[in-house]
């Protein structure tokens, strides 16, 4: 970018003129494997409660030429709405730090079911999700620590990711695409009351911001305008909902690269703010710790890593998967924690109840002064004899800093897609279609992939 917008221009019209620069070949290998990842998580949360209700009502939505998971003929907004929701249910959606949002469950259904309205090619769905990203998290990084301390980044600022990536889809122009901006933010909404019971309302937060946006970005081809001061306009986005916001991110770099790069992708089912003390826990039992030798556990982290995670005694799944306390005594029990560590039975058992009990958790240097540009903690066992062992994870696996390889991406894949019923022919192939999308695959099979039921009934995937 020769030229930089001028400062005095509104913030969604200097950030759509940001989004216009190229997206190379390997932008878009990279968003493949955020499609890859999406699609896993998907195909699993469609198999839960939850998902069969947001199917249920998608169907109610409008038929189309879009496809959702395990279900093909539904309309973009349906699509965008269903996918949207699905690829929240299990916790393991990719996520960026210091907007600390998961950008997957919300960009990439929205710019898919854009993608196979207009049958877009595959390279622009991909240019779309980088896009996308993009518009959420520089716009997910600028809101501040008081907004998120009330309202779910992840739906406040999906709706702009949602309309970012819709618009790159039809190729708006860059005052249609400041509309879509402008009409997502005026629907942006999710405060966190739904972490307090034991409800399905994560999951509308994302299909809404994924449907929000989508609309936005239609409406805008039609001609329908929308305020480009959305973001730091009187009574706009940031006067509205952000008491401290930090308005200059939003354009900050504007030469660097696609901020989908500095996402991390989560190996673990369970809130990310407790993945680094599994990931210390973990290294702690390759130590050769035994759980039945433990007398005490002291976990040290940041304040959010409390704030959202101190559950000593989970009641339901999603409580487990926002346990401190249930994550560390699982992962010294039985290992690296699948699925089932998170669900009823494992909850119930006394081994991982006691040790529960017997874990402690505090906010402690220098994971607090870190954060969130590291999601760190340390993990302290006291044994029966006396000794302390201590373990420590400066940055969550998956991060950029302690990335996860494609191999492991795809494994995560197929487990996921493995747990919802479906055959292992029918695994590698959606694996197969989404790593093929940038090169010579095509997007009406991957497609197909993701709308094929599942070859086998399955337990829910419990929420």
């Amino acid at each position: 970018m020769d030229t930089p917008p001028h400062p005095e221009m509104p913030l969604l019209r200097r950030l759509a003129t940001l989004l216009a620069r190229p997206v190379s070949p390997s932008d878009r290998q990279r968003a493949a494997l955020h499609v890859l990842d999406w699609a896993g998580c998907a195909v699993a949360g469609a198999a839960s409660p939850a998902g069969r209700l947001l199917a249920e009502h998608a169907a109610r939505i409008g038929t189309g030429p879009c496809a959702g998971v395990g279900r093909p003929g539904l309309s973009a907004s349906a699509a965008a709405f269903f996918n949207g929701g699905v690829g929240n249910v299990l916790e393991m959606d990719d996520i960026h730090r210091t907007s600390i949002l998961h950008p997957g469950p919300v960009v990439v259904p929205a710019a898919l079911a854009e993608a196979m309205a207009t049958g877009a090619p595959p390279a622009r769905l991909l240019d779309a999700v980088a896009r996308g990203y993009e518009a959420m998290i520089r716009i997910g990084a600028s809101v501040g620590p008081g907004h998120y301390a009330l309202w779910h980044n992840t739906s406040t600022c999906g709706p702009f990711g949602a309309a970012a990536a819709a618009a790159a889809v039809l190729e708006l122009d860059e005052e249609a695409t400041v509309w879509a901006l402008g009409n997502a933010g005026a629907q942006a909404s999710g405060p966190w009351r739904c972490r307090h019971e034991p409800v399905m309302t994560k999951q509308l937060h994302t299909a809404r911001a994924a449907q929000s946006g989508l609309q936005a970005a239609e409406l805008a081809a039609l001609g329908f305008t929308g305020p480009a001061g959305m973001l730091e306009g009187a009574q706009g986005f940031y006067a509205a909902m952000c008491p401290d916001p930090r308005p200059e991110v939003v354009t900050a770099e504007p030469d660097g690269p696609w901020r989908m790069w500095d996402v991390g992708f989560k190996p673990w089912p369970a809130c990310r703010h407790a993945h680094p003390t599994i990931d210390a826990a973990l290294a702690l039992r390759r130590r050769g710790v035994a759980a039945d030798a433990v007398r005490s556990i002291a976990v040290r982290t940041y304040d959010d890593a409390l704030r959202f995670c101190d559950r000593p005694e989970p009641a339901t799944v999603i409580q487990a998967k926002f346990s401190l306390q249930h994550s560390v005594a699982v992962v010294l029990l039985d290992g690296p924690p699948p699925l089932e560590a998170f669900e009823p039975p494992a909850i119930a058992r006394e081994d991982v109840a006691r040790l529960r009990a017997a874990t402690t958790v505090a906010a402690g240097e220098p994971f607090v002064s870190a954060y969130p540009e590291r999601y760190g903690a340390e993990v302290s066992v006291t044994l029966a004899n006396g000794e302390t062992l201590t373990e420590t994870a400066p940055d969550a696996l998956g991060d950029p800093a302690n990335p996860v390889d494609i191999d492991r991406l795809t494994r995560k894949a197929r487990a996921l897609i493995l747990s919802a019923g479906h055959s292992d022919t029918a695994a590698d192939r959606l694996i197969e279609t989404a790593l093929a999308l940038p090169n010579a695959g095509t997007l009406a099979d991957f497609a197909a992939a993701l709308a094929t039921p599942p070859a086998r009934p399955t337990k829910d995937t419990v929420q």
